[in-house]
């Protein structure tokens, strides 16, 4: 049986925006998790740095793929009447009110928030971007938010 897709409304000749977008804010903010360690366990100022721009990136790249997403979840009744969709958001949303608080503490003093604080919320927004890809991913494969199957 053939599976039914629910178009994007933010695309470009027919392919969505957010997925094109959430690339680098995810791998920013799981290679946080990394460069924060490293600054703990080296002290070399470098890490503290990387992480202090990898928050920026994450927070900054991920509020924008956010709003484009947003836009698919306000306009398009078949994404707004999944329950999938609303978790997926909340989830995201969470997780970049975190990343947004991590950011800005780092851009107060990048050495004194990486430890135990900076690489706390570092951890948990990792777990939370996760959790939201995980969502995003049964989006797309199980409920074809996106996805041409009329090919």
């Amino acid at each position: 049986m053939a599976r039914s897709s629910i178009p994007s409304r933010t695309a470009v000749a027919g392919h969505p925006i957010h997925p094109m977008l959430i690339h680098f804010p995810v791998a920013a903010l799981v290679g946080l998790v990394a460069t924060d360690l490293a600054y703990i366990f080296t002290g070399d100022e470098f890490w503290a740095r990387a992480s202090l721009w990898l928050a920026g990136v994450g927070a900054v790249g991920g509020w924008a793929a956010g709003l484009i997403g947003l836009i698919d979840l306000v306009s398009v009744v078949q994404i707004r009447r999944l329950i999938t969709a609303w978790s997926h958001a909340l989830v995201a949303v969470m997780s970049l009110s975190i990343v947004t608080l991590n950011w800005l503490l780092r851009c107060q003093d990048m050495l004194a928030w990486v430890s135990p604080w900076g690489v706390t919320l570092s951890v948990v927004t990792a777990g939370l971007i996760s959790l939201a890809g995980i969502l995003g991913g049964q989006l797309v494969y199980e409920h074809g938010v996106g996805v041409d199957t009329d090919s």
